[in-house]
């Protein structure tokens, strides 16, 4: 159960409806997922979140569909269930195949599993890793 209610498109301010329709605009959608129902409590929050969101998952040197999968693996170490939701509908949206999936989640299970034991043994840093 959330902590705040989501606020409708009537219920919210000026400010807030302003970046559901620039959410609409850029996403090319007239939904608007609850997260940003719940921002909007916070105008300028929900503003901050969405400049800086369109920006670092904009085309760049990864594309959109990498950006993604990184978001959902990211997502699921930081036990982010929303967030795994909607990158991995985000991530299907850009193309991952059923293929791509599988491959993710193998290797979010084999980080998390080296990783834990890495960790326990507290294993040091190969000299040649380090910058």
């Amino acid at each position: 159960m959330g902590t705040v209610a989501l606020l409708s498109d009537e219920e919210v301010s000026a400010e807030a409806l302003a970046v559901f329709n620039d959410i609409r605009a850029v996403r090319g959608t007239d939904f608007i997922n609850n997260f940003w129902r719940a921002l909007a409590h916070d105008p300028a929050l929900l503003k901050a979140t969405w400049e800086r969101l369109k920006v670092v998952m904009a085309p760049g040197a990864l594309d959109p569909l990498v950006k993604e999968m990184l978001y959902v693996a990211v997502s699921t170490a930081n036990g982010c269930s929303y967030c795994v939701h909607s990158h991995t509908a985000g991530a299907k949206a850009k193309g991952m195949t059923d293929e791509m999936y599988g491959e993710l989640l193998a290797v979010i299970g084999m980080a998390m599993q080296t990783n834990g034991i890495v960790t326990g043994l507290q294993v040091p840093v190969d000299e040649v890793f380090e910058a």
